[in-house]
């Protein structure tokens, strides 16, 4: 999934519903610790990454949190929005900086409840991220410090186009919710193995195949789930694009005012992926509210 060019869920949409919803799509840079929606508040924009990465996470009473799932560009931020619920108990807080597709829930519910392709895939996609959930609380209780580091430097790396990551401990101590030194001896044994080189604030891949060696099943299996559910062909009546295309648009105003914003943004060159530690409050009260 290392390919930032675009949304990988969105590129499988249909021509017809890529045709409607341009016009409502736009393009906003994402930067560290935005946050997306808190808990009890209106969603008002579901977010397609491109190039950075949304953490889901809940944050208890005391104050401790802990990741529940993230999204990159396999995905979609606010699915509370075309599920019909609007509002979710969790917080979307953008841990890796980037770029994303913002759309008004509106334009998005309108084009799910025309109960075509678009609405299959949104609902393979919410099957998938509660299958990633449910084995994030899998792993969490029950394999070690050092292979949930694993899985969660590896779902990292497959999102982005870099192997810097810039990151601090705490962070990923915060997103594991475990004890911060837990990640120090973790981090230090996949140093001293040669899987990782980590200075204050990085975490550089340089072992990607021992990684995988080390890591617990629960990587694989969210990886082959989405891979299976993402690729179910069209049921009858529905129409499907090219799976991993951008779909090719007809002439019209609104795809030749879209293409060059997203060309300029396909174009960028790769950073080192920055991370942000979420804090509760932290960002604006009202979500959807994203930089431009």
């Amino acid at each position: 999934m290392n390919d930032g060019e675009h949304n990988h869920l969105l590129a499988s949409f249909p021509p017809e519903s890529m045709t409607r919803l341009l016009p409502h799509l736009e393009l906003v840079a994402l930067p560290l610790g935005k946050v997306l929606y808190e808990p009890g508040g209106q969603l008002q924009y579901a977010y397609f990454p491109i190039s950075c990465i949304a953490s889901l996470h809940y944050i208890t009473a005391s104050g401790v949190t802990a990741e529940t799932a993230s999204v990159g560009n396999e995905g979609v931020v606010g699915v509370a929005l075309f599920m019909g619920g609007n509002t979710t108990s969790s917080s979307a807080v953008v841990r890796t900086a980037g770029q994303a597709l913002r759309i008004e829930r509106r334009a998005l519910k309108a084009e799910f409840d025309r109960g075509e392709r678009a609405q299959q895939l949104l609902l393979l996609y919410t099957q998938a991220l509660i299958a990633q959930i449910s084995q994030t609380a899998v792993c969490n209780r029950h394999h070690s410090v050092d292979q949930q580091l694993c899985r969660w430097l590896l779902m990292t790396a497959d999102r982005v186009a870099t192997t810097d990551l810039v990151m601090t401990q705490e962070l990923v101590a915060h997103m594991l919710g475990v004890r911060r030194e837990g990640i120090t001896l973790a981090a230090g044994k996949l140093q001293a193995a040669g899987c990782i080189r980590y200075r204050r604030g990085h975490i550089t891949l340089l072992d990607r195949g021992e990684l995988e060696r080390r890591v617990c099943e629960c990587y694989g299996v969210v990886k082959q789930e989405m891979a299976r559910l993402l690729t179910i062909p069209a049921t009858a009546g529905t129409n499907a694009a090219p799976a991993g295309r951008w779909p090719t648009l007809g002439s019209g105003q609104a795809s030749r005012g879209f293409e060059p914003r997203f060309a300029q943004a396909a174009d960028a060159r790769p950073a080192p992926v920055q991370a942000a530690l979420p804090t509760a409050g932290h960002g604006p009260r009202r979500p959807g509210h994203a930089a431009t």
